[in-house]
């Protein structure tokens, strides 16, 4: 089994870089330098080789240098040249320079210079997952976080996961906008319905699958210093797809959509259906929700899901993704520290790792590649 790795990141014009490149010389890339150095932007542009919006979520128009570039000053660009699932390429997306002085902003991608639709495309040569100190009140937040954490889960080993979770946002958003309506047209309503039922149970689906192969890795996992976890999801077509056809699924939401008409136009939303899906997290060792557990064990099982998923995503690729881990090991205990880095090594990514302190990484610095960015060209502090 081997690994997609990234061989040269290059920036230009992004965040607190104008100008920066760096080489990834070992398997475990560990980035110093006090805070405010840039150390998780280097982590967020890598994180946009991949499906989606990035690990802040960030808009267009927040990524780009202070300074611009001296025409829209909202430009920005990421490139790497990696060695991924179909060999050497050079992967780069962001916004290019625009001539006007109020450009529409629009995010471009290309594979070897050659433009592609999105950065779904990137999928075929790069998977990456991340954990970030904002996903640490996952467990106990509301449940939109932990959604958009399973799409995340999702969204690694199926790439066209988010273009359907936007299909269906869009779906409901219209039938909502036609319960609005004094008295709705009944033909526009079957018909914005019949749609949602269909995209909903192929978001439903996508989900299903990844939690049941999950939760199996995660039930696989050995004995070891991170707590064992256990998953699972509580949505009524999350669990229905597992066992009937997807012709009666969708029947079904459809039922369920017309029936609820009265009450969802008093509501003003649709009050059922995947969109409202959690994302259940369960203790095992203790038999406990994750959200009982303390913050170091949610931080814990936190972490034990994203091995595993690490784990799940090379299973079913045949590569180890990269994985970004922001500021994780400076809030682990040596024994676990340790754990951390010798799990990793058993998944065989690349891993890219952040902290202010050199000392966390003091044990694994002989055999990783440890840049200070404060070091890189053209960096400033944010």
């Amino acid at each position: 089994m081997t690994a997609a790795r990234i061989c040269r990141l290059k920036l230009v014009n992004f965040r607190n870089y104008r100008a920066a490149s760096l080489a990834a010389t070992a398997a475990l890339m560990v980035l110093t330098g006090p805070n405010g150095a840039g150390k998780t932007n280097v982590l967020e542009a890598i994180s946009l080789l991949a499906p989606g919006r990035g690990l802040r979520r960030a808009r267009l128009d927040e990524i780009a240098f202070s300074e611009g570039d001296g025409e829209s000053g909202r430009s920005w660009a990421v490139s790497a040249e990696i060695d991924g699932a179909l060999g050497l390429a050079t992967l780069g997306t962001g916004i290019a320079p625009a001539a006007s002085e109020e450009p529409a902003l629009s995010r471009q991608c290309r594979i070897d210079r050659e433009p592609v639709g999105s950065a779904a495309a990137f999928a075929d040569h790069l998977r990456v997952v991340w954990l970030v100190p904002a996903m640490d009140g996952l467990f106990a937040g509301p449940a939109s976080e932990r959604r958009r954490f399973l799409d995340r889960l999702v969204l690694a080993v199926d790439a066209a996961h988010g273009a359907r979770v936007s299909a269906l946002e869009r779906a409901l958003r219209s039938r909502n906008r036609l319960l609005e309506e004094r008295v709705p047209d009944a033909r526009w309503l079957d018909a914005a319905e019949h749609e949602a039922a269909e995209v909903a149970v192929a978001v439903a689906a996508g989900r299903a699958e990844t939690v049941r192969r999950l939760a199996a890795v995660l039930a696989a996992r050995p004995a070891s210093a991170f707590p064992s976890a256990a998953i699972a999801l509580d949505g009524w077509m999350e669990a229905m797809v597992l066992t009937d056809p997807a012709a009666e699924v969708e029947d079904r939401y459809r039922a369920v959509l017309k029936h609820n008409r009265a009450r969802d136009a008093a509501a003003g939303r649709t009050l059922d259906g995947p969109h409202l899906t959690d994302l259940a997290v369960y203790y095992r060792d203790k038999s406990v929700p994750a959200q009982d557990a303390s913050t170091g064990e949610q931080k814990a099982l936190l972490i034990t899901l994203v091995l595993a998923h690490a784990a799940l995503v090379r299973d079913m690729t045949g590569r180890a993704p990269v994985i970004l881990l922001d500021e994780v090991a400076a809030h682990l205990d040596p024994v676990r520290r340790a754990a951390l880095f010798e799990a990793l090594e058993h998944v065989g990514s690349q891993v890219w790792v952040t902290g202010a302190d050199p000392a966390a990484f003091a044990e694994v610095a002989v055999r990783a590649g440890v840049i200070d960015v404060s070091t890189l060209s053209d960096a400033t502090s944010e």
